[in-house]
């Protein structure tokens, strides 16, 4: 993992893919690692998919914790995605409003039409950054993604209900068996100790995103 930024109420890291977010069973996670390098303790503030890299911040402290999920839960903590699709969407802009439901049992959510026990809004913004046809992956869309929930698989969900699943997303219906196109490329949220706005963030690198020329440029962390 690379650690993007430390102090003594959080850190924010890049993470791999292929490591858990959380804590894990035999202590793999990359909570785990954090949290021997801070006498056992790691507040998990949000979560990515194994197969997701990116962006994250864990807290250091209960305190810290608290303030970061409570942002989580007003929607003060901004996440914004970059995500590959296979196709094109619609329009070059949009934004997509489902009800959805996470079934435990198989670890999948689905769109549906009506409101039920464990049902929950899922609300995001998506821009078109590039479509390009290549011969490895065929026809593939670069979306700029900002959530406004935080559902399980919400944008894998979304997206794959409208006939647009992440390249790679086999579960999600994706044809190529390529890593997931999604990477966490930025956090907003207001740091725990003083209040004040800042800002994080990453590009993905290698296939697929290294086919676009459209990547946003790598901008400057604002944490002081």
């Amino acid at each position: 993992m690379e650690i993007l930024y430390q102090d003594n109420a959080l850190w924010v890291l890049q993470k791999p893919l292929e490591l858990v977010s959380e804590q894990t069973p035999d202590q793999s996670g990359l909570a785990d690692l954090l949290a021997a390098q801070n006498r056992g303790y790691v507040g998990v503030v949000h979560r990515l998919d194994r197969g997701v890299g990116g962006v994250m911040v864990y807290a250091k402290t209960p305190r810290a914790a608290a303030t970061l999920s409570a942002q989580v839960q007003s929607r003060a903590l901004k996440k914004e995605y970059l995500a590959v699709v296979e196709g094109v969407p619609d329009a070059p802009t949009g934004q997509l409003r489902d009800l959805l439901f996470h079934d435990r049992r198989i670890n999948k959510t689905f769109v549906v039409e009506r409101e039920r026990k464990g049902v929950k809004e899922a609300l995001l913004d998506y821009e078109l950054l590039q479509t390009l046809t290549t011969e490895a992956f065929g026809t593939i869309s670069l979306l700029r993604v900002r959530l406004h929930t935080g559902r399980t698989h919400q944008i894998r969900a979304q997206f794959a209900h409208r006939k647009l699943p992440l390249l790679g997303d086999r579960k999600y219906g994706a044809r190529n068996t390529h890593t997931i196109g999604l990477f966490s490329h930025r956090l907003t949220f207001l740091h725990p100790l003083n209040g004040r706005e800042v800002r994080f963030s990453a590009l993905p690198t290698g296939a697929p995103w290294e086919c676009f020329s459209t990547l946003p440029p790598q901008e400057k962390d604002v944490h002081d």
